[in-house]
């Protein structure tokens, strides 16, 4: 296969003055300067990747092909990522230029991958667009899956409308405090409550799968569970009902690891409980909310990537259908 050159050194206009997400930092990344993620004008693309620990709608039996962003524009104290969502992450991670991730994701497609998953894409929408675009050059045009942290800008989501298929937020927090001593991020709540809005607006509050169980287009929203912060899962679950729709898709996921940087920090310092996450499920079959997926307990245990090498996950843990 012959594979498009591209020139790296191309400067993006939507870099110029940043405010990709909702930071809004104002700098010119095309120049190097550095806003809250600290991310340039490159690729920021640290793995490519087959992943079969999905949601079974995404992974299917040959995985879905993911696209991992550096750096992030929210720095979650108990990230999973740490290795690479850090502004400063270890320079042993090496950043691929944009014919090398184009090249890894014709790879994985090639391997029977039918979906093309962005993570952590906020701060990077124009690398994701360019990357996109290269595919569509070569006549590759996969389901394209928006994997986001939830703290989205709804222009910069108004810019991806008919380019995403599906969104994949996640929805972390419906306490602030919470959110700015855990995420360092105020207004979180509001600001995700806008952004799936949008989401909701270009995609339905479906998901819409094909003759196999694969999702095709729609929406499917996530949220981890915080042990010995249950109340904030409750008030999560009552913000979606009350503002979208019971019957819209939640994947609620009990895979929390207690990383080291949370040691000192209680309830997040250790795994979360049976009875912490049946409360919290419980709920969900209270208001309704019977679309989407639960989690196996034990999966906190397969979902620690080591993105040093070429296949950060190792392991495959299925989510089960509600």
């Amino acid at each position: 296969m012959i594979y498009p050159t591209h020139t790296s050194g191309l400067f993006d206009t939507d870099l110029s003055l940043c405010n990709v997400c909702p930071r809004n930092c104002n700098v010119n990344r095309n120049l190097g300067q550095n806003g809250y993620c600290k991310s340039g004008s490159s690729s920021g693309v640290v793995s490519v990747c087959i992943h079969k620990g999905e949601e079974p709608c995404f992974s299917g039996d040959a995985g879905l092909c993911n696209v991992f962003f550096g750096r992030c524009n929210l720095q979650c104290v108990y990230c999973q990522n740490i290795q690479i969502s850090k502004p400063d992450y270890k320079a042993e991670i090496a950043e691929l230029n944009y014919d090398e991730v184009v090249r890894r994701i014709c790879d994985c497609l090639d391997q029977g991958c039918h979906a093309l998953g962005f993570v952590s894409p906020s701060h990077q929408v124009p690398q994701m667009k360019r990357i996109i675009g290269m595919l569509n050059q070569m006549g590759r045009y996969p389901t394209i899956i928006y994997n986001s942290n939830g703290y989205d800008k709804p222009e910069t989501l108004r810019s991806l409308e008919g380019m995403v298929d599906v969104y994949l937020p996640d929805f972390k927090y419906s306490d602030e405090e919470l959110a700015r001593s855990f995420s360092g991020v105020s207004h979180y709540t509001q600001t995700v409550l806008t952004a799936i809005g949008e989401m909701i607006r270009q995609k339905g509050r479906v998901l819409i799968t094909d003759e196999n169980e694969i999702a095709r287009s729609g929406i499917l929203i996530r949220h981890l569970v915080l042990p010995g912060y249950i109340e904030n899962s409750l008030g999560v679950l009552n913000l979606i009902a009350d503002n979208f729709s019971p019957r819209i898709p939640i994947s609620l996921m009990s895979q929390y690891y207690p990383m080291p940087g949370v040691a000192a920090l209680p309830g997040l310092n250790r795994y979360l409980t049976v009875e912490e996450y049946g409360r919290v499920v419980a709920h969900m079959q209270k208001l309704g909310m019977d679309k989407g997926y639960i989690q196996e307990m034990e999966s906190s245990d397969y979902y620690l990537p080591d993105f040093t090498g070429l296949y950060p996950f190792e392991s495959k843990t299925e989510l089960k259908i509600k």
